[in-house]
C-alpha cells in the first residue's frame, strides 16, 4: 500500500474515524498496530512474520540488556540481537549480491563454480525497520534510555505505519513516550497534517512521477552515448526526481502522523541549498545521517583519534551508508564519493583553522564599520550561494552512480556529461529540456530561499486566501496527474 493510491485514502479515512472514536487508549493503540500490519501486509503478507520476530526478540533482549549486571552476558545478548537483525538484513538484501561476487572470485582463480541463482524477495523497508530496532538494543546496552515497559508500545514503535516502510528512522525517545498517553490531533495538527500530505503527494505524483521520471528513465536507460545536453538533463531530472520522491514520502509520513496526533522527526531540510557536504548530510535524509553518525561514526572513533583516523572513519561510514542503499557496487562508489568529498572538506577546514589569525590580531572596527557591513554581507551571501551551486554540481555527479545499474552505464553517462560525443544520441525534446530546466532551477532557488525556515511556518504566516489558492492548485494537479500508483524509490531499500 502506498500513500499515492486510492486504497490508502480509504485506509486512512477509516483510521481517522477509528482513532477519533470515544474508545479506550489501549484499544486505539491496538487498532493502530493492526492497521500497521495490514499496511505492511499489502505488499507480501508472509513478511509480517519478520516484523513479529524482530519485535519480540528485541523487546525481550533489550530489557535483558538493560537489567543484566554481568558485562559478558550483556555483550552476548547484544551480539545475539545484532546477529538476528543484521542476519535477516544480510540474507534478504545482500545474499544474492554476496553469492554473485563469491562466484566471480572463485571462477577468477580457476575454480569452475556456477550455483543456481537464488530467488530471494526483498521485504519492503527492511533496512529502515532494522535500523529502528537496532538503535533500541544498542541504546539499552549503553543505558541511554530506559526499556519500553509495554510490548504493545514497543510493537507500535517498530511498526507504526507512517514511518514503517521508508522512514523517517525513529528512535525510542522520539516516539515511545507519545504512545504512553492518549493522543488525537487538534484542529491545528489536523490542518497542518493534511497540508503536508497534500504537499508530499504533489511532490511525488506531479513533480517526481509526471514531470521528471520519464526524462530521467529515457536518459539512464539509453544503450549508447548521449549528447552532453541530454546527459545533463537526465541527471538533473533524476536529481529532482529522487528528492521529490523521497522528501515527498517523508512529508506524507509526517503529515499522516500529525493527523493522528503524533510527531515524527524531520527528514529533509532543503538539501540542495547545502553549503558543503557536511551541511548536505545535515539536510538530506537527516534521520539516516544522524543514525550513521551516532551508531557508526562516533563508535569508530569519530574525530577523537587524530586527523588521519578521522578521514578513515568518514570513509568507512559513507561506504557502509552507500551499501545500506543497495546491494550493488555502484552504491558503494556513490558512498565512496561522498566520503571523499567529506574528507576534502574536512582537510580544507583544518587548513583554514591553521591559517586563521589570532583574535588579538583581528581589527573588528575595520570589518564592522557601518558603510562596509552591508557590502560585506552581500559578498558573503553571494559566495555562499556559489558554494551551494558547486555542492549541487558535485551531488549530481554522485547521482550518476546511484541511478546507473552498472559501471558501464555510469561511465557512458559521465563521458557524455563531460566530453562532447560527436554522434551522441539526442533523446529529449526541446519542450522536455525546458520543462526539466524550469523545475530544477525553481527547486534550487526555492531551497535557497527556504534554507533557514520551515514550510509550516511559512504557511502559518500566509493570508488564508493565498494558502487556500495554493492548496487547491496542488490538489487539482494531483487529481489531474495520471502517475498516481507508482511506488516510492526508497521502498527498494
Amino acid at each position: 500500500m502506498v500513500f499515492n493510491s486510492y486504497t490508502f485514502i480509504v485506509f486512512f479515512i477509516v483510521m481517522l474515524v477509528l482513532h477519533n472514536l470515544p474508545l479506550a487508549w489501549k484499544v486505539k493503540k491496538i487498532n493502530l498496530l493492526i492497521a500497521s500490519y495490514i499496511f505492511y501486509a499489502a505488499w507480501n503478507p508472509p513478511f509480517v512474520l519478520l516484523l513479529w520476530l524482530a519485535t519480540v526478540v528485541d523487546f525481550f533482549v533489550g530489557r535483558a540488556l538493560y537489567t543484566q549486571p554481568n558485562r559478558h552476558k550483556r555483550k552476548l545478548l547484544l551480539v545475539i540481537s545484532l546477529c538476528g537483525n543484521l542476519g535477516m538484513l544480510f540474507f534478504f538484501k545482500y545474499g544474492g549480491f554476496l553469492l554473485e561476487n563469491f562466484t566471480h572470485v572463485v571462477n577468477a582463480i580457476g575454480i569452475n563454480y556456477h550455483p543456481a541463482k537464488p530467488n530471494i524477495i526483498l521485504p519492503a523497508g527492511i533496512s529502515f525497520y532494522t535500523f529502528t530496532t537496532l538503535c533500541y538494543t544498542i541504546d539499552m546496552y549503553k543505558k541511554r534510555s530506559k526499556p519500553v515497559k509495554s510490548m504493545l508500545d514497543f510493537a507500535l514503535f517498530v511498526t507504526f505505519f507512517p514511518h514503517l516502510v521508508a522512514g523517517p528512522i525513529v528512535r525510542p525517545p522520539q516516539l515511545v513516550p507519545q504512545f504512553e498517553t492518549p493522543r488525537t490531533a487538534n484542529q491545528k495538527q489536523m490542518l497542518q497534517g493534511l497540508l503536508l500530505i497534500t504537499l508530499g503527494l504533489f511532490m511525488k505524483v506531479v513533480l517526481a512521477d509526471s514531470m521528471l521520471s520519464t526524462p530521467a528513465n529515457v536518459v539512464f536507460d539509453a544503450k549508447g552515448p548521449l549528447s552532453t545536453l541530454d546527459a545533463w538533463m537526465g541527471v538533473l531530472a533524476f536529481s529532482g526526481q529522487i528528492f521529490f520522491d523521497f522528501a515527498g514520502y517523508s512529508t506524507c509520513a509526517i503529515g499522516v502522523a500529525s493527523c493522528l496526533g503524533f510527531v515524527l522527526p524531520e527528514n529533509f531540510l532543503y538539501p540542495y541549498a547545502a553549503i558543503g557536504f557536511s551541511d548536505f548530510w545535515r539536510r538530506w535524509h537527516i534521520t539516516l545521517s544522524a543514525w550513521l553518525r551516532d551508531y557508526l561514526y562516533i563508535p569508530l572513533g569519530g574525530n577523537r583519534s587524530g586527523k588521519f583516523r578521522t578521514y578513515i572513519n568518514l570513509m568507512i561510514t559513507m561506504l557502509l551508508g552507500g551499501l545500506w542503499h543497495g546491494a550493488n557496487w555502484t552504491f558503494v562508489v556513490w558512498g565512496a564519493l561522498h566520503g571523499f568529498y567529506l574528507m576534502v572538506e574536512k582537510f580544507i577546514q583544518d587548513f583554514k583553522i591553521r591559517l586563521k589569525p589570532k583574535p588579538e590580531l583581528v581589527q573588528p572596527a575595520v570589518v564592522m564599520q557601518g558603510f562596509m557591513a552591508p557590502r560585506f554581507l552581500k559578498k558573503v551571501q553571494s559566495s555562499n550561494f556559489l558554494l551551494a551551486l558547486f555542492t549541487f554540481f558535485l551531488v549530481n555527479v554522485t547521482w550518476v552512480f546511484f541511478r546507473s545499474p552498472d559501471f558501464t552505464s555510469a561511465w557512458r553517462m559521465l563521458t557524455s556529461m563531460f566530453y562532447h560525443v560527436p554522434k551522441g544520441a539526442v533523446l529529449l525534446s526541446t519542450l522536455t529540456i525546458i520543462k526539466v530546466s524550469v523545475i530544477v532551477v525553481c527547486m534550487v532557488a526555492f531551497h535557497w530561499m527556504m534554507r533557514n525556515t520551515r514550510i509550516v511556518n511559512v504557511a502559518n504566516k500566509m493570508p488564508w486566501w493565498l494558502l487556500g489558492l495554493v492548496w487547491s492548485a496542488m490538489l487539482m494537479l494531483i487529481i489531474l496527474s495520471q502517475e498516481s500508483s507508482s511506488t516510492f524509490i526508497y521502498f527498494q531499500f
